[in-house]
């Protein structure tokens, strides 16, 4: 700890965010392992939410601070960027490759938060951004193409992606909206989300614990519940706090891309033309990086 205390704002906010990093890079991996360890899509989301709500409630009860519960506008969170989001995310790492989830959902996400943000609420979108935004829909273009020739396809899991992309869009502009501070979404989105998950499961999903093992099982739990809803969602928030909203994010945002590289010696999975070309078009369209020139 004295040594952390000893750091720089700007070193600590560094650290945060590499800590961010290290676990959305390892969200997109380990949400595909699921497919290899047999651990079902609804089971998976039963571990997530129920262990951010058993580990949130009783601090939240020990803070009394629990009034923003009540706010309709958590419940509409829940629903977008916890249900919705997960629901889709999950199903597509079942079926598809590591890459498939960083093309058509981390490549795709700014567009939709875009377009949401832009008919919705009537955000404009800066140069900087219309450049990006220009790049990820040419790729989109160009993929059609390479695919049409026989590159690469267009499967169920790329849908699903494209669908939590969607739910991930509609989320982030209405956090943007709204102002809640980072605590407050985090308990509120994690809670709900377990309140309405947990009866709609019990009464219509049949539990398929026996096919994992409990150490996979174990795994997933943890990682996904405590890891993903929890530390990273407050350490990014430092990050932003610290070095500011584009640096951490351009930076933590690398993470699935190096994940969809990483999967290919550790999962066996492969690049074809199209997808590679696509990592690259969504990657430089996505994080900007010229802007690190323009902001010097």
């Amino acid at each position: 700890m004295k040594k952390f205390n000893s750091l720089s704002s700007q070193q600590q906010g560094y650290l945060f965010t590499v800590i961010t990093m290290c676990i959305w890079g390892s969200f997109s991996l380990l949400a595909r392992m699921n497919a290899y360890w047999h651990i079902q899509v609804w089971d998976m989301l039963l571990l997530r939410f129920s262990i951010a709500a058993l580990v949130l409630l009783p601090i939240l009860y020990l803070k009394k601070d629990y009034r923003f519960l009540w706010d309709w506008r958590m419940l509409v969170l829940a629903l977008t960027g916890s249900i919705g989001y997960c629901v889709f995310v999950y199903s597509g790492f079942f079926y598809a490759p590591v890459a498939h989830g960083i093309v058509f959902l981390n490549g795709t996400f700014p567009l939709f938060a875009a377009l949401i943000g832009y008919v919705a609420l009537g955000q404009t979108i800066d140069r900087q951004t219309g450049i990006g935004l220009t790049i990820i829909i040419l790729t989109l273009a160009v993929m059609v193409v390479m695919m049409a020739n026989g590159s690469g396809s267009f499967g169920i899991g790329d849908a699903m992606f494209i669908a939590s992309g969607i739910c991930w869009g509609l989320f982030s502009v209405l956090l943007r909206k709204w102002s809640f501070s980072a605590w407050h979404i985090m308990c509120g989105v994690a809670i709900w989300s377990s309140v309405i998950y947990l009866p709609w499961y019990w009464l219509f999903v049949t539990p398929a614990f026996d096919a994992a093992t409990p150490a996979h099982l174990a795994i997933q739990g943890v990682f996904h519940g405590i890891f993903v809803v929890i530390i990273a969602t407050l350490t990014y928030a430092k990050a932003v706090a610290q070095i500011g909203v584009f640096k951490a994010g351009s930076i933590a945002n690398l993470a699935p891309f190096i994940a969809s590289l990483a999967a290919v010696p550790l999962l066996g999975e492969t690049l074809n033309p199209t997808l590679a070309f696509g990592l690259f078009g969504m990657a430089l369209g996505a994080l900007q990086p010229w802007r690190w020139f323009i902001q010097r």
